[in-house]
């Protein structure tokens, strides 16, 4: 689950494709575009950078991006988190492709990418991005809102949170994220 390579990747090439790539070509066939081109669930420190490359096309209009951060306090209850981790099931990154696919799906996405951290995280650190790239800005918000909405309903991460009190919660897909 930690590493994850572009989904524009074929097996043949040994690199991935260039951040800008809009298709590719096979003997014979005609270019074809790749919209789904970065998903991951990691352990590792999450680049906006990382996605922006990603999701770059030239044929898009407009380019939404959403990212999530660690917040110092329960957004429900108010109370004050002093720890936070994210537990993913093994089917996440499964889970999460099928979410992505059946955007890519529902929308004019040209580029598509989301990717969720694991493991123990501090206040301010980035938890999930998601960044979507279709021809006009209000597919791209409204692409890019079912994205993350069904991130945090469909794929099977949970988040645990520790509070100032010495009580702690565990959220995951289907509640209050």
């Amino acid at each position: 689950m930690e590493g994850m390579a572009p989904a524009s990747a074929t097996p043949e090439a040994s690199e991935p494709a260039p951040a800008h790539a809009t298709s590719q070509e096979t003997a014979g066939e005609p270019a074809r575009t790749e919209t789904v081109r970065l998903l991951a669930v990691r352990d590792t420190p999450l680049s906006v950078d990382e996605v922006f490359a990603a999701v770059g096309d030239d044929a898009a209009g407009g380019t939404t991006f959403f990212v999530g951060t660690v917040r110092d306090h329960d957004g429900h209850g108010g109370a004050k988190v002093t720890a936070l981790s994210y537990t993913a099931h093994p089917s996440a990154e499964a889970e999460l492709r099928r979410v992505a696919e059946k955007v890519a799906a529902d929308f004019p996405v040209r580029a598509l990418a989301a990717v969720h951290r694991v493991g123990d995280l501090a206040v301010g650190d980035i938890a999930v991005i998601v960044a979507v790239a279709c021809p006009h800005r209000a597919e791209a918000f409204a692409a890019s809102r079912r994205l993350i909405d069904d991130l945090k309903s469909e794929v099977p991460i949970w988040k645990h949170q520790v509070f100032d009190d010495g009580t702690e919660e565990w959220v995951g897909a289907g509640e209050r994220c």
